[in-house]
């Protein structure tokens, strides 16, 4: 049953995709806010269709703060990166720079106001983050980073890379972490199971705090969730 439906959800999801994102440089024409809303169709098409066919659904534990600040999350599926992106207002997020060079669709997440990164974190590649989180903060934008890097199995907690404390610093933003409970139910490979995703926001994290401090609050809070392995 869990593989049917999970064909039919792709063929429903990805099959609306294409025209969505082919139709996404026509709507860039009038300006990354018009982007912006069309983006969130989009998510609402994954949440809709994730719910309907799959029997997965959304649930948020804690407060969401107006911005700017800048959220650290979980990256457990390709599911809470369009979720987080629509439920958080559309934040600038730090983003492998391997997925702008995607034909179109690339070109329109840099129009949207992606931050990429090379996976390397050479000294350029943090330099080119700080900026561009500069650039978010001067538009009145939260930023959003996955600060452990790339996505991970539950029960996973890699240490955060480089890459988050030298945005903390500059930024001088409160950090607002982000436990995610999703890899049960939306796992890399085989079929998805029908079940909750958590989004658990933390407490704020004020800015200013020596590097280790920060960066030990953060891991624990955007692994709050993961004694929760249950299916």
């Amino acid at each position: 049953m869990n593989l049917a439906r999970t064909i039919v959800f792709s063929i429903l999801f990805y099959g609306l995709s294409v025209p969505i994102v082919l139709g996404a440089p026509l709507v860039a024409l009038f300006g990354s806010r018009a982007l912006i809303g069309y983006a969130h169709l989009w998510a609402g098409l994954l949440e809709g269709s994730a719910r309907i066919v799959l029997g997965i659904r959304v649930e948020v534990e804690g407060a969401v703060p107006p911005g700017p600040v800048l959220f650290a999350a979980k990256h457990e599926s390709m599911f809470e990166t369009l979720v987080l992106a629509h439920l958080l207002h559309a934040p600038r997020v730090v983003m492998k720079r391997e997925l702008t060079r995607i034909p179109v669709w690339g070109w329109a997440s840099t129009i949207y106001g992606v931050i990429p990164v090379d996976r390397q974190a050479s000294a350029k590649a943090l330099r080119e983050i700080l900026r561009e989180g500069e650039k978010a903060l001067a538009e009145g934008r939260s930023v959003m980073i996955f600060p452990e890097g790339t996505r991970v199995a539950p029960g996973e907690a890699p240490p955060l890379r480089a890459g988050f404390a030298g945005l903390y610093r500059t930024l001088n933003l409160p950090v607002v972490p982000i436990a995610v409970r999703s890899g049960h139910v939306w796992p890399r490979k085989g079929a998805k199971k029908p079940g909750v995703v958590t989004l658990h926001f933390g407490a704020p994290i004020a800015p200013g705090l020596p590097r280790k401090e920060a960066e030990a609050l953060v891991h624990s809070g955007i692994n709050a969730l993961n004694d929760a392995r249950g299916a």
